[in-house]
């Protein structure tokens, strides 16, 4: 089966990656030992037009791919390598924001939903009613997935159900429904004029629409969300060549792989082997356990998700996953809501000023609870306050708050594995932080391990796209770069399953808010 090392490759040659995340894209350059070449990165707006939305402008966002791209090449040649030794690029994308663009204009007929958007709180719930069996898992056994404001296919029902001019292009055949990936490769590879709407299996299983079995879209699923499959993208696998970039200094390159950013964080971090767990720690956390070439449906919340298909006639390989939705996103929130901290890092300087968080604990539910819970009624809290209690303390807390809720979806994956897991690897920008990662350890009460190369989202996408154009024969024997660092938990069991139990009493208090 596919998996990671180049193996002799011409010297010199190179892959690019698109990494289009939540609140910024970045075009990055990997040699074929895995080391980042060069990096280009643009933030952009965060769009909020009510309290627990969230959007952007998908035009916007092909701006941002653009200028990173054409910035990239630029360090390139001033470092006196030539773009021509970029053979492929991959894409690796937030997911589940949902885009809708007018097939006859390639022009958004709405702004996208971001995946951590939670106004289709009532549209999950007309769903649950319309079910068999009136409850969210009525699906998951077709799809992998429970009804929940996270997935893009729930989106698409609000939008139809709530924009004329979506419902409209829908009833007229001119709609085109895609995630993140859809949209950029259709763009990239020529919009209008020839440009291909696909969208990769890892992707396709974030929407509620694809069969987890059959990699298809499943007609009766599609039935009961009243769709039409004439606006859907084709189903592709991870590695292959979609297109031909049609425009910038790369024109004429193949597009060639593309991952969901959570399954190439999984390619990147070569967790190629059944029972390996992974955990990114970006504006959301994602924890992915490898489940091998066969689906299973948990029983502890957890979501079944395609792992990656690294080539057409490949088998896919299956994960367990649990989606956290806010990590990152609450350090921002400390930066630009309480304006507590200038820059996303000083929350670790504050942190480190205090030894705990002063019996302070924060669950970040801004949008509800995803994984193990899937309660869209909880909502933040920070309790525990006294007047002891300073912003270094709620800063540490903060923290923890990451380190909690990955316990929690460790726990599950515990219970669905039916073992006890012993290592976690770990990748994302909060990975930067030395405190968070062995505040992780201690909570878990297990090893951490955090790679060198911490870029292992975008990685992952080059990884795939140089398999698919043969700038590497296989992946099976890739060993990037040096050795990790490994964080071993330092606090005594009596000690975590304190801390864990006050934890859990905190999620219970937000609850049933809305």
């Amino acid at each position: 089966m596919p998996a990671a090392k180049p193996t002799t490759a011409i010297s010199g040659d190179l892959v690019g990656s698109i990494d289009q995340g939540t609140s910024s894209t970045r075009f990055m350059v990997f040699d074929t030992n895995g080391e980042m070449v060069t990096i280009a990165q643009r933030e952009f707006e965060q769009i909020y037009p009510q309290a627990g939305w969230c959007e952007h402008d998908p035009e916007v966002i092909m701006e941002t791919v653009h200028t990173c791209i054409a910035e990239a090449c630029k360090n390139l040649e001033a470092m006196g390598r030539s773009i021509k030794d970029i053979k492929a690029i991959g894409i690796t994308n937030q997911r589940e924001t949902t885009v809708v663009w007018d097939k006859t204009t390639g022009k958004p007929l709405h702004h996208a939903i971001v995946w951590l958007d939670g106004r289709t709180n009532a549209t999950v719930k007309q769903l649950v009613e319309k079910s068999e069996t009136k409850t969210t898992t009525y699906l998951q056994e077709k799809c992998g997935l429970p009804f929940s404001t996270y997935f893009s296919g729930v989106k698409l029902r609000w939008l139809l159900d709530n924009v004329d001019a979506v419902k409209k292009a829908h009833d007229e055949g001119r709609l085109a429904f895609g995630t993140i990936d859809s949209w950029l490769i259709y763009n990239l590879t020529g919009g209008l004029d020839g440009g291909r709407h696909v969208s990769d299996v890892t992707n396709a299983s974030r929407t509620m629409f694809m069969n987890i079995r059959t990699l298809k879209w499943d007609q009766e699923i599609l039935d009961f969300f009243n769709v039409k499959a004439e606006i859907l993208p084709e189903i592709v696998s991870s590695a292959e060549v979609y297109g031909n970039v049609t425009k910038g200094p790369l024109a004429g390159l193949p597009i060639a792989g593309c991952l969901g950013d959570q399954q190439a964080a999984v390619v990147g971090q070569r967790c190629f082997n059944p029972g390996e767990v992974k955990n990114t720690y970006g504006t959301g956390c994602f924890m992915l356990f490898n489940t091998g070439t066969k689906p299973v449906i948990s029983t502890h919340g957890l979501l079944t998700t395609v792992g990656y298909k690294l080539g057409k006639d490949v088998e896919a390989v299956y994960a367990l996953e649990g989606s956290v939705a806010i990590a990152g996103a609450g350090v921002k929130w400390l930066r630009d809501n309480l304006k507590i901290i200038k820059e996303a890092s000083e929350v670790n300087e504050l942190a480190a000023n205090v030894e705990h968080t002063g019996g302070v604990y924060f669950v970040p539910a801004f949008s509800g609870l995803f994984a193990p819970h899937w309660r869209d009624d909880a909502r933040g809290c920070i309790v525990g306050l006294t007047q002891y209690a300073t912003r270094e303390h709620i800063a540490r807390a903060t923290l923890e708050a990451v380190c909690f809720q990955s316990k929690e979806v460790l726990d599950a994956m515990n219970a669905d594995a039916g073992t006890e897991l012993a290592l976690l690897k770990v990748d994302g920008g909060m990975t930067n932080s030395d405190m968070t990662m062995q505040i992780q350890a201690d909570l878990l009460g297990i090893s951490v391990e955090r790679p060198a190369m911490r870029e292992t989202t975008a990685l992952g996408a080059a990884l795939a796209a140089g398999l698919a154009v043969g700038v590497w024969k296989d992946l099976d024997n890739f060993k990037a770069g040096q050795k990790p660092d490994v964080f071993e938990p330092k606090i005594q069991a009596a000690d975590r399953a304190s801390r864990y139990a006050e934890w859990k009493k905190a999620v219970e208090r937000s609850l049933n808010w809305v």
